[in-house]
């Protein structure tokens, strides 16, 4: 069998061994220590803006905790863009409230600013104001922040922002992950940079960030036996896992860039392809490119995204339908829907293309030629 060829797979830089290494010669094996508050340091000076992050053990740790942070509780409502990872939705029910979904748009893929004021306003009338909104920055193209923002702002309703896909990814040169009151960040394992599992908590308020790494630790109050005021969680980052991130944050730059330059192989190998278009920066935007996509059109291509997916998989190529949105998926079937279409349609025809930062010339040539292959039937 021809060996594997994975979506986006670890990649890693050289140093990582290094600070895991000094967490063992150390004894830093527990969690917390000097490979979290550095990792956390080394994204806080990525990211600018005055951010301030707590690392944590995955993004929907941070999300979860955002929601807690924010006074999300039993029976509120929150609006969550319905294209995206159940790991978006899924915190929402934790606290106890309800998912109201909202449909994308079709330049950057993400919430539709339209259909999210439609949203607001609907669920004001019906005596349910959300308590927050949950864009996300899919395959690392940033949402439309500024007109999102705007509409938050004038109805005073806080912004969560899930830019777990979109690390290195700006708008006019403002980094994703410093949009929103609170953001976080995802490192897992196909991730643009990964710690193994791990995301992070981000803010400009410095007390947030506070409150997130005590709730976090268990929420243990001062004192010399464990006393707990609170409930607590146990979401905070360890140090072998942040010390794999400091490694990797070396070759972020780097990882970015190979993934732009993957994005634009596969741009001009399928140029003038009928049928096969690309999600294209809007002015302004810049995306890591985190995962290269393409929708197909069958009517003009003569072939399906499953058809492609399929011949992919004959020679062990992984590729991957667009997410599957929230609002058709039976956990959250019944759930509020604000929609036009757009997420059912991308679902339909698009398809996530392999983009790892590792892979080499070979495999590029591989997945061309099974692409060509399909093509040329």
């Amino acid at each position: 069998m021809k060996s594997k060829i994975w979506l986006s797979s670890p990649h890693m830089g050289g140093t990582e061994e290094q600070f895991v290494k000094e967490a063992f010669d150390t004894n830093w094996i527990a969690p917390l220590g000097p490979n979290v508050n550095g990792f956390e340091k080394d994204l806080e000076l990525f990211l600018g803006n005055e951010s301030h992050v707590a690392a944590l053990s995955s993004g929907t740790a941070g999300l979860h905790l955002g929601l807690v942070l924010l006074g999300v509780k039993s029976g509120d409502e929150v609006l969550c863009q319905s294209m995206t990872f159940s790991a978006t939705a899924n915190p929402i029910t934790y606290v106890g409230a309800t998912p109201v979904f909202v449909d994308s748009e079709k330049d950057t893929w993400n919430m539709s600013p339209v259909l999210l004021e439609e949203a607001i306003i609907d669920r004001i009338e019906k005596g349910k104001k959300p308590k927050a909104i949950i864009p996300v920055h899919l395959y690392g193209m940033p949402a439309k922040m500024g007109a999102i923002n705007t509409i938050a702002k004038y109805y005073k309703i806080p912004v969560l922002e899930d830019a777990a896909e979109a690390l290195g990814s700006s708008i006019d040169g403002r980094k994703c992950g410093t949009f929103g009151d609170i953001s976080i960040l995802s490192f897992n394992g196909n991730k643009i940079i990964t710690t193994s599992g791990g995301g992070a908590l981000v803010s400009k308020n410095a007390d947030v960030v506070k409150d997130a790494r005590f709730l976090a630790t268990q929420a243990r109050d001062e004192a010399p036996h464990y006393q707990h005021s609170q409930i607590g969680y146990n979401y905070r980052m360890s140090n072998l896992c942040a010390g794999v991130g400091r490694g990797q944050m070396e070759v972020l730059a780097d990882r970015i860039a190979k993934r732009r330059e993957i994005f634009t192989k596969y741009n001009d190998h399928l140029t003038g392809k009928k049928g096969i278009s690309f999600l294209e920066e809007p002015y302004g935007y810049f995306s890591n490119r985190w995962l290269t996509t393409i929708l197909i059109d069958p009517a003009e291509a003569g072939f399906t995204r499953e058809d492609l997916r399929l011949a992919f998989d004959k020679e062990n190529i992984e590729s991957r339908p667009l997410w599957k949105p929230m609002h058709l998926q039976p956990v959250f079937k019944d759930y509020p829907f604000y929609g036009d279409g757009t997420a059912d349609m991308l679902f339909q025809n698009g398809l996530c293309l392999p983009s790892g930062s590792n892979l080499s010339g070979d495999d590029l040539a591989r997945v061309f030629a099974v692409i060509d292959e399909v093509l040329a039937r």
